[in-house]
């Protein structure tokens, strides 16, 4: 009897001891579980209590600060600068040559600020971007033996840009006000019910169309001109500093209005 009853008690232990440790490694998957979305929440609350970096840094980081304004100069420059002292008045190189090797130097060096990215794991958008245009513009300029012709597809896509920024105020939807709720407002586009900001955002956004339009229209009257090289000079020397008065007027036009509103608010 006490043989035959043995077997059934330690068959009795073992399923409670199966059912003890199923039950034991379900609490912990919860536990754990629960543990992980505690410290997920916990996450999620941080970055959103962390400040937004300012619209200047936003901006300057989608351009590729400093650094990316120096960078998308090289080909420019480059190109110039062998398209003029390879030329017929400098070695002598009749202009089809010289034209060539300007667009070797200049794809060659967007194509090496590319590598030296690839290389030390950053960013690569910003080159590749350039390096389109400039591969556009060297096929142009190839094509129709004409150095000017480099310097075309930037025209074009300048006054797009400026075009494009006229339309959006003319629709009431001005365009530097979504970069604004994109890159200082957390997304959110609820500008649109502050007439102070939403007055502000369409005359900003005139004020770039016409930069933008002054730009390339500088560029375009020497391209008519046929003056090769002083567009390379004048996209360098002229346009960055122009971009560059027009972006800091923009946000102290903007800090000037949401400072503004935000005593009036603590006031109140």
């Amino acid at each position: 009897m006490t043989s035959g009853s043995e077997p059934r008690h330690a068959a009795h232990e073992s399923a409670e001891e199966q059912l003890s440790e199923m039950f034991g490694s379900a609490e912990e998957k919860i536990a754990e579980e629960i543990a992980e979305e505690i410290i997920a929440e916990h996450d999620l609350q941080k970055v959103e209590e962390e400040p937004l970096p300012s619209m200047s840094e936003q901006i300057a980081e989608q351009l590729g600060g400093v650094r990316g304004l120096i960078e998308s100069s090289v080909p420019v420059l480059a190109f110039v600068l062998l398209n003029v002292l390879l030329g017929e008045s400098v070695a002598g190189l009749e202009k089809r040559d010289a034209l060539l090797w300007a667009i070797i130097g200049s794809v060659g060096s967007a194509l090496a600020i590319g590598g030296v990215r690839l290389a030390r794991r950053q960013p690569v958008r910003h080159a590749v971007n350039g390096l389109f245009g400039i591969a556009l513009g060297a096929w142009l300029a190839w094509r129709t033996g004409d150095a000017k012709n480099f310097y075309l597809p930037g025209i074009l896509l300048t006054f797009g840009q400026a075009a494009a920024l006229l339309v959006s105020v003319a629709f009431r939807k001005p365009l530097i006000g979504y970069a604004w709720g994109i890159m200082a407002n957390k997304g959110k586009q609820d500008w649109f019910a502050n007439a102070p900001l939403f007055r502000t955002f369409q005359w900003l956004t005139v004020l770039w169309a016409v930069s933008l339009s002054v730009r390339a229209g500088i560029q375009a009257y020497l391209y008519w001109l046929g003056e090769a090289n002083a567009i390379g000079i004048v996209r360098i020397l002229v346009s960055w500093p122009i971009y560059a008065a027009t972006f800091a007027f923009t946000v102290w036009a903007i800090h000037r209005v949401t400072s503004a509103q935000r005593r009036e608010t603590a006031v109140a």
